[in-house]
């Protein structure tokens, strides 16, 4: 077997993977970027870029079909999921041949093959490639994959995973989503706007249960009103196959009956059978991987970044993860701020946060409060007929830091950016209204709300004086 020498190899082309591997490249270093399936990982080929895809066409529905509040006539309307389905392939085609050319033009060497570790400073790759790779640091991030129960196994045509589902050509009439978390909630929205008869199925209390109760309820009052069958507190104790389709069995008797079922009740890390044990890293129950703030792992020379450490299961934590790795490999120093990673449901409407909730802020010690103000005040909001939704900000009362901030409405993926700023910065309360915001805009939601926080509301009716 050939052997070649880098100064850092890295195990997985994802989201993580790939930035960290440029930022390495831009320095200097000689790269390997080992990727066993295609490079951009889950986030560009089953994930995020898919689902989002198919997102936008049902957004664009969504409009059309609200044409007429606007004084706009349109003729009937037919959803044609076959071309949308297309047009999600041609944007992943596109996008990962982009990237693959941003890649190869950094002087990195894309290695096509299973990664596996014969010591702390070798990897071992089969497949397309097969090499032995010696590294001076390795940096891990091969990420997640849909976790499977052994009592429903997908099978990818009665049940399916969110990677499996992402290939249907046709629309089923009716689906059941075993997990209302994000991936379970945002495909139930996006399946509900094409006309399918959507039930959610959760087994904790309330829907998006990682996010705080506010959040959580507005979004299963809009699920609702749209028309979705939302089950929280409801246990699967099957999933059976029939002619017409399948059938949900729930612990507490009932049953749910639908064309298809997605199960999305987590992810499982991809670190078995990587050979972790040759370089001497353990995990844990989970199969994720202990890290320091500079992404190290117990053994000297070996990082981990990505789902696979745990601490927030997003792309854009991985990337950043990456440049973290990256720039202590090149002897410099960064660090996360978990406190500071925005959060994105794409539902319609959207939902985002960022920092502590409310609950949260007072469990780790903080004299919080939390101030909210509605779209319905909104001039921006009722032009555009958006008036569903709000944005709250979670306080330290002693020192005005804002902790936390939480939208759920039109444009929330947009608008949680700048309080992400604010946060990243330890900004207090009173630096929002100080900022000049554009009018008319949704952006005006968070001056508003800053201002109800000081007892000084502007577009809202005077605060009572306690006591």
């Amino acid at each position: 077997m050939n052997e070649k020498k880098y100064d850092v190899a890295i195990l997985g082309g994802g989201p993580g993977g790939y930035p960290a591997a440029i930022k390495l490249a831009q320095s200097g270093k000689k790269v390997a970027l080992i990727e066993a399936k295609a490079v951009g990982g889950t986030c560009l080929n089953r994930g995020c870029i898919p689902t989002k895809t198919l997102i936008a066409n049902a957004d664009i529905l969504h409009t059309i079909r609200k044409a007429k509040e606007f004084g706009i006539d349109v003729k009937e309307v037919s959803v044609d999921f076959t071309k949308m389905a297309e047009q999600k392939d041609t944007t992943v085609t596109k996008l990962k041949a982009s990237l693959e050319g941003l890649i190869v033009s950094n002087g990195i060497d894309i290695i096509r093959g299973f990664g596996k570790f014969v010591s702390p400073n070798e990897l071992k790759v089969m497949g397309q490639d097969n090499l032995l790779i010696k590294a001076d640091a390795i940096i891990i991030a091969t990420g997640t994959e849909p976790k499977e129960i052994a009592a429903f196994a997908f099978d990818g045509k009665f049940i399916h995973s969110s990677t499996t589902i992402l290939e249907l050509q046709t629309l089923p009439k009716s689906i059941a989503i075993v997990g209302g978390g994000v991936i379970g909630c945002e495909f139930a929205s996006l399946y509900a706007e094409l006309g399918v008869t959507v039930t959610v199925i959760e087994a904790l209390p309330r829907l998006i249960p990682l996010e705080c109760e506010t959040l959580s309820a507005f979004l299963a009052k809009s699920f609702q009103k749209r028309g979705l069958n939302v089950m929280t507190g409801a246990m699967v104790s099957s999933i059976q196959k029939n002619s017409q389709g399948i059938s949900i069995q729930l612990k507490d008797g009932k049953t749910v009956d639908a064309d298809c079922a997605l199960v999305a009740i987590g992810r499982s890390c991809n670190t078995i059978g990587i050979g972790l044990e040759q370089a001497g890293i353990a995990v844990d129950k989970a199969g994720m991987i202990a890290i320091d703030e500079h992404m190290r792992t117990a053994v000297p020379g070996i990082y981990a970044i990505g789902d696979i450490t745990g601490k927030a299961m997003y792309a854009h934590v991985a990337t950043h993860q990456g440049i973290v790795a990256a720039e202590d490999i090149l002897g410099h120093t960064l660090h996360m701020n978990y406190d500071a990673v925005p959060g994105v449901i794409f539902t319609s409407p959207e939902i985002a946060s960022v920092g502590m909730s409310l609950a949260t802020a007072l469990q780790r010690g903080y004299q919080a409060t939390r101030t909210t103000y509605p779209f319905q005040a909104l001039g921006k909001a009722q032009a555009a007929k958006q008036t569903d939704g709000f944005a709250q900000i979670v306080i330290d009362e002693t020192t005005g830091q804002i902790l936390g901030a939480q939208v759920a409405g039109h444009e929330a993926s947009n608008l949680i950016a700048p309080m992400v700023t604010v946060i990243a910065n330890e900004l207090t309360i009173g630096c929002i209204p100080e900022t000049i915001h554009a009018h008319p805009t949704m952006q005006e939601v968070w001056m508003e709300s800053a201002l109800i926080a000081q007892g000084i509301p502007l577009h809202y009716p005077p605060i009572k004086k306690r006591g």
